[in-house]
């Protein structure tokens, strides 16, 4: 007779269950998500992300420390603009937000890996992620305001690019602004597969983005779609991406195996908003352990494939994995 498979030896307590255990989260793997805006307001409460603020640039440089000592190694920059218009002109200025903020938290610690959002939609009138032409976002001129601000960013001292709008041929342009300036050092993560996702909501809120009218189908990704991903992943590479991201998370860990088997090349997996807001949700009814449940989910992205894991959870998870 043949024996039994006795899977359950590797699982009879915690010492063997860590020895073999295949994916682990670290510090190192994370990314924390953080708003700037331009008021004299420290701190204002996303109230639909509970424990989530936007800073003043004051209250941004103090909020770092925590971010610092908790042994974060990276943040990603959002703003919010101090006067919108239809071209999302501040997000390219010397002086705009983010390039303020930029600057800031290279002068406080310069060890702090800070990556650039790149995109116009909190910047504009229309709330888009380009320029309007009646009811279309025009792609190519979209562009070429998308590799000003990546400049601008540069020029501000940034770690790394990402651009999140979904305009095609975004990437080849950005690398080609940043490598005839001077700039041919800076990385580019690629919001290479982004979907059209309910899940951004609360972001919204945040980065007061919500589109004027319409909504971003015509450019984020539609969620039914995974071979697209791939084309989309595979031409961001090909353009001269050096990082991918995937998002949202949850839904997609298809996509986050799919571009890691395909590339080979790190990924990162975005942990959004109303992820973020649901596990909270639940949290506060009681209705899950909210530790338990954050860690599960992050290491199923990391199972998936993902490398780094942007994740307005970072600051709890820090801590969490500080105590076990």
């Amino acid at each position: 007779m043949e024996a039994i498979k006795r899977m359950r030896r590797l699982r009879a307590n915690g010492t063997i269950r860590s020895m073999v255990r295949e994916n682990r989260l670290s510090c190192t793997d994370l990314i924390y998500p953080m708003f700037v805006h331009p008021g004299i307001e420290p701190m204002v409460p996303i109230g639909s992300m509970p424990g989530i603020c936007r800073y003043s640039l004051e209250a941004f440089g103090e909020a770092l420390a925590e971010v610092v000592s908790r042994g974060i190694p990276a943040i990603l920059l959002f703003g919010l603009a101090e006067q919108k218009d239809e071209f999302g002109s501040e997000a390219a200025t010397d002086d705009g937000i983010v390039q303020q903020a930029i600057r800031l938290a290279k002068s406080l610690y310069p060890d702090l890996y800070v990556i650039g959002d790149v995109c116009l939609c909190a910047y504009t009138s229309h709330g888009h992620c380009g320029i309007v032409e009646g009811n279309r976002i025009l792609n190519d001129a979209s562009v070429e305001l998308l590799a000003a601000v990546a400049l601008a960013q540069a020029k501000a001292g940034v770690d790394m690019v990402a651009p999140s709008d979904m305009m095609d041929g975004r990437v080849q342009a950005i690398r080609k602004a940043l490598d005839e300036s001077g700039f041919e050092d800076i990385p580019i993560m690629s919001y290479a597969a982004k979907f059209a996702s309910a899940f951004y909501g609360p972001f919204r809120d945040a980065a007061d983005s919500s589109p004027q009218f319409g909504d971003r189908c015509s450019y984020q990704m539609d969620p039914a779609n995974g071979d697209e991903a791939l084309r989309e992943i595979l031409a961001d590479v090909e353009e001269g991406a050096d990082m991918i991201l995937v998002k949202p998370a949850l839904a997609y860990g298809d996509i986050i195996y799919r571009a890691k088997q395909a590339t080979g090349m790190p990924i990162a997996a975005y942990n959004v908003s109303g992820e973020y807001a649901m596990v909270k949700a639940a949290a506060e009814a009681g209705s899950i352990d909210e530790k338990k449940v954050v860690l599960e989910a992050l290491l199923g992205m990391k199972r998936a494939g993902a490398d780094l894991l942007i994740t307005y959870h970072a600051l709890d998870v820090a801590c969490w994995l500080a105590d076990t």
